[in-house]
């Protein structure tokens, strides 16, 4: 019922990648500034990673190229189809597929789970069910990525202030991503995951190896390797 008065995703997105030619700052094949540093401060060492919302597969290329076994999903046919003729181009073995994360079924078998831009595109509402998958696709122990809108950007991309999550459903639009400050992240994130950090991005010019814009957080969260407790 809420996520009847919205737009689809798929509407968005579908046409948002057909012209690879349009100067988007992440259509280039260039992995995260942050999960470059984390790989290389020694803290994702490999294993099985999941990317979520993947695009055209910058991250998870990268990923594949450090050792990792990667699946990555999307929304959009037409970005995956790019992610795939760029897997084939460097000789990558990773499985890209179109499908909502909502519909995945996983079972704590990710060291990795990478977001790069997927919860602020998210309703207020379906941030249960995207905790609670992540949360059951990562092993005890493993890793959740993730970068999102910080306020204060209006004008460069990003979004200027937060939005009330009720004024989302008032007004029947998210304006085009939404923003979180830090402690609405811990909020969110905090009672299922340890966080390790938490920054914003390192600016990277068109001339770097990696992408970064400074519109946006960068944080590395762990799953705790013990949940609960026993009699």
């Amino acid at each position: 019922m809420l996520d009847a008065d919205f737009r689809s995703a798929k509407q968005f997105w579908e046409p948002f990648y057909e012209n690879r030619d349009r100067p988007i700052p992440f259509f280039p094949n260039k992995p995260d500034e942050n999960l470059v540093a984390e790989v290389q401060a020694g803290r994702l060492k490999g294993g099985k990673a999941l990317e979520l919302g993947c695009g055209p597969g910058r991250n998870a290329l990268y990923l594949a190229r450090q050792g990792y076994q990667v699946e990555a999903y999307d929304l959009s046919e037409t970005a995956i189809a790019w992610a795939k003729e760029r897997a084939a181009e460097e000789q990558l073995d990773v499985h890209f597929e179109s499908r909502s994360v909502f519909e995945l079924t996983l079972k704590q078998e990710y060291d990795l789970v990478y977001d790069s831009g997927c919860l602020h595109h998210l309703l207020p509402h379906q941030r249960i069910s995207y905790i609670e998958m992540i949360d059951q696709a990562l092993k005890p122990g493993g890793y959740l990525g993730l970068t999102c809108f910080a306020p204060g950007y209006g004008g460069q991309g990003g979004p200027e202030l937060v939005m009330d999550d009720w004024d989302v459903y008032r007004e029947k639009s998210m304006r085009g991503g939404l923003a979180f400050t830090e402690e609405k992240l811990r909020y969110i994130l905090g009672d299922a995951f340890e966080c390790v950090e938490l920054r914003p991005m390192k600016a990277m010019g068109p001339d770097d190896a990696y992408f970064g814009l400074p519109i946006l957080w960068v944080t590395l969260w762990k799953k705790p390797e013990v949940q609960g407790c026993t009699d």
